[in-house]
């Protein structure tokens, strides 16, 4: 039997009386790279962050979520060995979560703390090894020339490169994506997302990428997963939504799901174009 990357059943999450995960149920197979689609406020944000323990859902029996058959939380309680499990699943953000007063590559560096032994980390004395790995992976995603600079003088799309080589560094079998590409230009969107592709294709690495632009859904994610208003209202091929299926879907609020200045037209659009960008 094919093990399952991640696993979630019956989940839900109440803040302050709103409901913002409603009985959500999926499973991701080892390698996939999934799209979960929503307009703002659809719950895919705080999806992500129940994956990885960061947030504990509710209390409800049978809720639970896995990550390659390891529990990271069941019935509203986290796993013990939550901090285990998130060293094998990576969160990039749409803020990219970088150090702006560090070098880059300390902040790639990151990526191997739960492997570094604390006093190593704590003195900034990492293994030769762990410096090189994280070389290599800035030289993966184009910015090694930029090893030695201050995130903070990094563009919004370099800084997201550093935050997959950290990923990359962290070994990780999964790799949850929050809106990485929220507050970039539509190029420097296709590079990023073109990086991810990679990532998956080339490391088999399982990939699931909260967006807002369905278009980008099509051109590098073969499965989309859809929220609304917290529950999962599609889940199949990217390739049989519709521009009419999204309107039904999301009513209004779909028009944030269309690249600014062009909706795109799905019928005609061609899911591996931009993989091999």
């Amino acid at each position: 039997m094919t093990q399952v990357a991640i696993e979630v059943h019956n989940l839900s999450r109440t803040f302050g009386g709103r409901r913002a995960l409603q009985g959500v149920s999926l499973s991701i197979a080892p390698g996939e790279m999934v799209a979960l689609l929503g307009a703002s406020g659809s719950g895919k944000s705080t999806l992500l962050r129940h994956l990885c323990g960061l947030q504990r859902a509710d209390a409800a029996p049978g809720s639970r979520i896995q990550v390659f058959g390891r529990r990271v939380q069941a019935d509203g309680t986290l796993a013990r060995d939550v901090r285990a499990v998130r060293a094998g699943v990576a969160m990039i953000f749409q803020q990219f979560n970088l150090v702006d007063r560090l070098p880059v590559l300390t902040n790639v560096l990151a990526g191997a703390l739960h492997r570094t032994p604390a006093w190593r980390w704590l003195l900034g004395r990492f293994a030769e090894q762990e410096r090189q790995r994280a070389f290599d992976a800035l030289s993966r995603v184009g910015i090694e020339h930029c090893a030695w600079q201050r995130a903070s003088t990094l563009s919004g799309g370099q800084q997201q490169r550093a935050a997959i080589s950290r990923a990359i560094v962290q070994g990780a079998k999964v790799i949850l994506a929050d809106e990485p590409i929220a507050s970039l230009d539509p190029e420097t969107s296709r590079r990023v997302m073109a990086l991810l592709a990679d990532v998956n294709r080339e490391r088999g690495v399982t990939v699931l990428v909260s967006l807002h632009q369905v278009d980008f859904a099509f051109a590098f994610c073969p499965r989309t997963i859809a929220l609304h208003n917290g529950s999962v209202v599609y889940d199949g091929p990217t390739a049989m939504l519709s521009t009419e299926r999204l309107r039904q879907l999301y009513g209004a609020a779909s028009d944030e799901l269309f690249t600014p200045s062009r909706e795109v037209d799905l019928a005609d659009a061609q899911l591996p174009a931009l993989q091999t960008a």
